[in-house]
Order: C-alpha cells, then sequence, then structure tokens
C-alpha cells in the first residue's frame, strides 16, 4: 500500500515540480549558509594577518564553530544535491547526466569535500597551534593560502554553475571548467603577495618595537 501510494505521488507531476522546489529551496539556503561564512572568515582571517593580530582563545572557538558548520552545510548540499539529481533523473532519464553544468557541479562539490577534509585535518590544527598565518613554516603557509584560495574560488564557481542554467548543455565541460585553476592560481597569488607584505611589514616593526621598549 505504502509502495503504491510512493508510486502515484512520483508518477504525479506537480507533486513532483513542488517537491523539486523545496529541495532546491534548502540546498541554496545550505549553499549560501557555507558561503557567507567562508567569506567572512576568510575576510578576517587577512584582515587580522594584515594588522598581525594573534589568535585569541575566542578566535579558536569561533574557528571550530566555523568548521562545523561549514561541515554540516556541506552535508545537507551533498544530501539535497542526490535528491534533486534524483527527481530529475526520474523525469529526464540517463541523459541528465550527460549535462556538462551538471558534471562540473558535482566537480565542485568533490573539490570543496576534499579541501575541507585538508583544512580539517592539517591546516586548521597547524594555525591554532602557530597562532598566526605569518607563524606558519613555509609549506604550511603555502598550503594553507592553497586551500584557502580554492575554497574561495570553489564555492563562488559552484554558485556561478549553479545560477548559470544559460551554460546548460552551452559549452563542453573543459570550457565551463576553463577559468577554475586559473581563478585558483590569481587567488593563491595574491593571498602570497599579501602575506608576504605582512611578513614585510612584521620585520620591518620588529626592531622599531625593541626600540621603543627601551
Amino acid at each position: 500500500m505504502a509502495i503504491n501510494t510512493i508510486m502515484s505521488l512520483i508518477e504525479h507531476k506537480e507533486f513532483m515540480e513542488f517537491l523539486r522546489l523545496g529541495v532546491v529551496y534548502v540546498h541554496l539556503v545550505a549553499c549560501c549558509v557555507a558561503i557567507g561564512l567562508v567569506l567572512t572568515s576568510d575576510i578576517a582571517m587577512v584582515r587580522d594577518m594584515l594588522k598581525r593580530k594573534a589568535l585569541t582563545d575566542h578566535d579558536h572557538a569561533h574557528m571550530e564553530s566555523l568548521q562545523r558548520n561549514v561541515v554540516w552545510a556541506l552535508i545537507v548540499l551533498w544530501i539535497t544535491g542526490m535528491g534533486i539529481m534524483g527527481i530529475d533523473y526520474l523525469d529526464k532519464g540517463m541523459q541528465y547526466f550527460m549535462n556538462p553544468k551538471l558534471q562540473a557541479k558535482i566537480i565542485m562539490v568533490v573539490m570543496l569535500t576534499y579541501n575541507g577534509v585538508l583544512l580539517h585535518r592539517l591546516v586548521l590544527p597547524a594555525l591554532q597551534k602557530a597562532g598566526s598565518l605569518l607563524n606558519l613554516g613555509f609549506s604550511a603557509r603555502m598550503m594553507a593560502l592553497f586551500c584557502g584560495s580554492l575554497s574561495a574560488v570553489s564555492w563562488m564557481y559552484a554558485v556561478m554553475l549553479g545560477v548559470g542554467r544559460p551554460l546548460a548543455w552551452k559549452y563542453s565541460l573543459s570550457e565551463l571548467l576553463m577559468a577554475y585553476p586559473v581563478l585558483i592560481a590569481l587567488g593563491f597569488a595574491t593571498m602570497v603577495v599579501l602575506t608576504q607584505y605582512a611578513k614585510r611589514q612584521e620585520t620591518e616593526s620588529a626592531p622599531q618595537q625593541l626600540v621603543a621598549a627601551h
């Protein structure tokens, strides 16, 4: 009986349209929450770095909370994304998965998930231990900058793909992703320049602070 009810609902076009609308709504909310958290955190980190501000206990707690919230947002994105794909598959069949834009979005979410694991396992613990991005060793700092750039670019790219309905079936997967590595490289280069500037400022101000102390 229950199976028959479910099957009849699936075959009901209006029900599936409203169901898809609800799933898309939750999907977009999760995406907006994650982007807001990531961007505000990145901006705050750059600002603190330029001001040479060390992490406090409050900052550590904030980073842990941010990490949990982004993880939950990613989980919701995976669940709702698979829900949307399932609904569209029922309507369009296997041809639906041949859409390059869909494939590009899946790649973005996979990259964000993998990058999130790196941030959780390597970058954030090292940053909390060092107290500041500038105090990290060269390799750890470069990894932190790369992961941060990858995160920001991937989130914004995913949004662009999500709202870019005219892109569907119009461009190949390689064309859709052509700008992706370029933007990551530009973001990484920008962060390297900023950290080098902050590092130089810190080095130049150290003797002055020493003289002032005496």
